[in-house]
C-alpha cells in the first residue's frame, strides 16, 4: 500500500472514502451506546424499577465494558479485519437490546446489557484505527474532528426520530430505531474497501518504524500504558469526567420521566438533539484548531462546562430549564469525543500501541462511568436529585485542577515531549 504521509487529506484518499466514513460514524452513533439514556426511563416507566436498580443495571454494564476495553483495543492493534469486527459487534448489542422487552429478572436485564457494552467497546477503538489508517497522523485531528460531527448529527437524528415516534408508539420505539441504525452501519462500514486502511498506520506505526530495517513490524510492548506518565494523568482525568458525566443525563431523563410520563422518552430526545446540535460545531471546531490552540486548554474548557453543568441543573426543575441546561452537555462531550484520540495519538506515535492505548484509557472512562451511576443512584435514594447533581459538579471542579497543575501539552508543537526517554517509550 502507497507510503501515507503529511499531505494526505480526504480528498486524496478519495471522495467515496471519506463519505463512508461521514455514514459510518452517522449510522454508528445510535449503535455504539446501545439503549444509552434510553434505558434508564425504559425501566423506570415500564419496568417500573427503582433508581437504587437502574444504576445497578447500569453499573454492571460498564463494568463489562471496562473489562472488554483494553482487549478490544489490542485486538484491532493486531487485526487486519476490522470491518468484520465492526459488524460483528453492531449484530451482537443490537441483538442484546432487542431481547430486553422479553425480560424482566434483574439478573437477565444485567446480563443483555453486558453482553452489549462488551461487545459495544469495539467500536471507539475501530473507528479511530480505520481513519488513522486512511488519513494518516497528520491529517487525522481535522478528519476525528469530522468524524465526531457525524457521530453527534446521527446522535441527534435518531433521537429526533425517536421523541417524535415515543409519544405515539411509547419507549419501545427506541429499540426498533436501535435496529434499523445498526443495519445501516454495516452497509457503511462494508462500503470502506479494504485496502484503502493500511493496517501499520492504524495501529500507531509511522511508516519508517512500520517498514523500516531493523524494526520490521515488532511495536513496543504494553509497557506503553504505564511508562508514559502524561497517558496516565489524561487517563485520570478522563475518569473524573466520566464519573462527573455519565450519571448527569440519566438523572435529567428521570426527572423529566416522574414529571410526564407520557412524555418522558419525548422530553429525554430533546435534551439529546439540543447536546448533540451544540456536539456538531463543537466537534468540528476542535478538529480544525486543536493543533493551533493545543490540547490542553481545550480541554479544561470542557471540565469547567462539565462542572457548570451540574451546578445549574438543582436551580429549577422545570423541563426547559433542563433542557437548556442540557446544552452545555454539547460542549464537554463535543470536546471530549475529538480530542481523546488526539491526545492518544500523540503520546502512542509510533509505539505501534495506539488502539490498545485507547483501549486502556477508555477502560478509565468505563470505569468513571460505572462508579458515576451507582453512586449517583444512591444519591438520589438517599438526598434527592439535586444532592447527586451538585455533588458531581464538585467532582468535575476537582478534576479540573488536577488537570491544569499536573497535564502537559501534547500538541504537534511539543514533540520532544513525545520523545523524550522520561515521557514516552520507544518502540523496542
Amino acid at each position: 500500500m502507497q507510503q501515507r504521509d503529511s499531505e494526505v487529506s480526504l480528498r486524496q484518499v478519495g471522495k467515496g472514502v471519506g463519505r463512508a466514513l461521514d455514514a459510518l460514524n452517522f449510522f454508528l452513533a445510535d449503535v455504539r451506546d446501545g439503549l444509552g439514556p434510553y434505558l434508564a426511563i425504559y425501566l423506570l416507566t415500564e419496568q417500573k424499577w427503582d433508581q437504587a436498580r437502574i444504576g445497578m443495571v447500569m453499573s454492571v454494564a460498564a463494568v463489562a465494558g471496562i473489562i472488554a476495553q483494553t482487549p478490544a483495543g489490542a485486538l484491532i492493534d493486531r487485526s487486519t479485519a476490522k470491518r468484520a469486527l465492526m459488524v460483528a459487534a453492531a449484530i451482537i448489542v443490537t441483538s442484546a437490546c432487542l431481547a430486553l422487552p422479553l425480560l424482566h429478572r434483574f439478573e437477565l436485564v444485567a446480563a443483555t446489557q453486558a453482553l452489549a457494552a462488551a461487545a459495544g467497546a469495539i467500536f471507539a477503538p475501530a473507528v479511530a484505527a480505520v481513519t488513522l489508517g486512511i488519513v494518516g497522523p497528520r491529517a487525522f485531528a481535522r478528519r476525528i474532528g469530522r468524524n465526531e460531527a457525524f457521530n453527534h448529527a446521527g446522535n441527534a437524528s435518531a433521537a429526533a426520530i425517536a421523541g417524535a415516534t415515543a409519544y405515539f408508539c411509547g419507549p419501545i420505539v427506541v429499540f426498533w430505531l436501535l435496529a434499523a441504525m445498526a443495519v445501516a452501519s454495516m452497509i457503511a462500514t462494508l462500503s470502506i474497501p479494504a485496502d484503502a486502511i493500511d493496517d501499520h498506520i492504524a495501529r500507531g506505526l509511522d511508516d519508517t518504524t512500520a517498514r523500516g530495517a531493523g524494526h520490521g513490524d515488532q511495536p513496543s510492548g504494553f509497557q506503553v500504558l504505564l511508562t508514559c506518565r502524561p497517558l496516565l494523568i489524561f487517563a485520570g482525568a478522563t475518569v473524573l469526567f466520566h464519573f462527573s458525566n455519565a450519571a448527569m443525563l440519566p438523572l435529567v431523563g428521570q426527572k423529566l420521566a416522574l414529571v410526564n410520563k407520557n412524555l418522558g422518552t419525548s422530553l429525554m430526545s430533546v435534551c439529546i438533539i439540543a447536546a448533540q446540535l451544540v456536539m456538531v460545531p463543537v466537534a468540528m471546531l476542535v478538529g480544525r484548531k486543536a493543533d493551533r490552540w493545543g490540547r490542553k486548554p481545550i480541554f479544561a474548557v470542557a471540565l469547567a462546562v462539565l462542572a457548570l453543568r451540574g451546578a445549574l441543573y438543582p436551580l429549577s426543575d422545570n423541563p426547559y430549564w433542563l433542557v437548556s441546561v442540557q446544552l452545555l452537555d454539547g460542549i464537554g462531550a463535543g470536546i471530549f469525543g475529538a480530542l481523546f484520540p488526539l491526545v492518544v495519538a500523540d503520546l502512542t506515535r509510533g509505539t505501534g500501541h495506539f488502539n490498545v492505548s485507547q483501549g486502556a484509557i477508555a477502560t478509565a472512562t468505563g470505569l468513571g462511568g460505572a462508579l458515576s451511576a451507582a453512586t449517583a443512584g444512591f444519591i438520589v435514594v438517599e438526598a434527592g436529585y439535586n444532592a447527586a447533581f451538585l455533588f458531581l459538579a464538585a467532582v468535575a471542579a476537582v478534576a479540573l485542577v488536577l488537570f491544569a497543575a499536573l497535564m502537559p501539552e501534547t500538541g504537534p508543537h511539543h514533540a520532544a515531549l513525545r520523545t523524550s526517554n522520561a515521557e514516552a517509550p520507544r518502540v523496542v
